[in-house]
C-alpha cells in the first residue's frame, strides 16, 4: 500500500491518538504545577518525536539484526492491540497505569512514562513508522515531515 504525505499524516495522527491521550495526561499532570505543564508536554512530544524517529530511521535495520520479517511486526502488534484490548474491557482503567510510578506524587512530574512512551510512542506508533519507512524509503524526507507535523499536534492538544 503506498501513502503520500497527507494519507501518511492522518495515519500517524490516528495511531498518536492525542485526544485520546489527553484524560491520562490531565491525571498525571494533576501533581505539576500549572506553570510547568506547558514545557512538560513539549519536553514528552520531543521525546516521542525521537524515539519514533530512530525507529523510522533504524528500526528496518533492527529487524534484519532480529531476523524478524515485517509480516511478523504486523502480527506482533496485533496480538499487543488485542491483548491491550482484552484488558480495557475487562479491567477497570485504574490498573492500566500504575500510580505509585511517581508522577502522581506532589512536586514530581512525568519524565517519558507514561506520556512520551508508551502513549505517544507506543507499540503501534512505532511498528507505524517502521513499516512507512521500510516499504517506500525513496519518501523518507516526507514521513520525517509527516511524524513531525503529527507530533507538532499531539504537542498542542496536550
Amino acid at each position: 500500500m503506498s501513502h503520500d504525505v497527507y494519507s501518511a499524516f492522518i495515519l500517524l495522527l490516528l495511531v498518536l491518538d492525542p485526544f485520546g491521550t489527553l484524560p491520562v495526561f490531565v491525571s498525571v499532570m494533576k501533581s505539576v504545577p500549572p506553570a510547568r505543564r506547558i514545557v512538560v508536554a513539549m519536553r514528552e512530544a520531543l521525546v516521542a518525536f525521537g524515539v519514533l524517529l530512530a525507529f523510522m530511521l533504524g528500526g528496518s535495520a533492527f529487524l534484519r539484526l532480529m531476523r524478524l520479517s515485517e509480516r511478523s511486526l504486523e502480527v506482533a502488534g496485533g496480538v499487543i492491540l488485542l491483548l491491550i484490548s482484552i484488558r480495557i474491557l475487562f479491567s477497570s482503567g485504574q490498573q492500566l497505569f500504575d500510580e505509585s510510578a511517581g508522577a502522581t506524587h506532589p512536586g514530581k512530574e512525568p519524565f517519558v512514562f507514561p506520556i512520551a512512551i508508551p502513549l505517544l510512542a507506543g507499540p503501534s506508533a512505532m511498528a507505524t513508522v517502521l513499516l512507512l519507512s521500510s516499504r517506500q524509503p525513496e519518501l523518507l524526507m516526507q514521513w520525517v515531515g509527516a511524524l513531525m507535523a503529527a507530533v507538532g499536534v499531539c504537542a498542542l492538544v496536550l
